[in-house]
């Protein structure tokens, strides 16, 4: 579709560390406390935090990560749903048939299909401008306004209150 800018903001995400079974990383665990390399597509999340994990679920939708602990312990957060800012005509084209702004990128599958996210980011530095990166948001969010609660979808570790949102936003998943 070729590259346009386009800008959202976080509005909800869930947390996984790597010694918690719905981690991807938790497979790897004890190889890494045994002293050996962690394998397979899961061994980026020991490497530096500011990178992108961008994984296929299910064979359906790339989901975007961010690696967040330092480098040797695994860590991520799932980004699950923004609210466009900027650049919204293209992101509408590549999600057509969706008219409703607030449903854009309101869930992880949607999020990563608005923003063109898929696995040509896995492993890039978000840390740096260039195609995808982060930045410090524009406005501080008050603490009472962040809500925690359990994540969802998955099927282990479940009541761990590792999922944030913005309260009440219309674009959380």
């Amino acid at each position: 579709m070729g590259s346009r800018l386009m800008v959202a903001r976080i509005v909800e995400t869930e947390a996984y560390r790597g010694d918690e079974p719905a981690c991807h990383a938790f497979v790897n665990l004890a190889r890494v406390q045994r002293g050996l390399a962690p394998r397979g597509r899961s061994a980026l999340l020991f490497d530096e935090p500011g990178l992108a994990y961008v994984y296929l679920n299910y064979g359906v939708h790339w989901l975007f990560n961010v690696v967040t602990e330092r480098a040797g312990v695994a860590g991520a957060v799932l980004v699950r749903a923004a609210e466009p800012q900027s650049g919204v005509e293209h992101m509408r084209r590549l999600r057509p048939g969706i008219e409703d702004e607030q449903d854009l990128a309101s869930g992880p599958g949607k999020l990563t299909r608005a923003l063109d996210i898929g696995p040509r980011f896995n492993g890039r530095s978000l840390c740096v401008a260039r195609e995808l990166w982060l930045a410090a948001p524009q406005v501080r969010v008050p603490p009472r306004q962040i809500e925690a609660g359990p994540r969802v979808g998955i099927s282990k570790a479940q009541g761990l209150p590792w999922r944030f949102c913005l309260r009440g936003h219309p674009c959380v998943s």
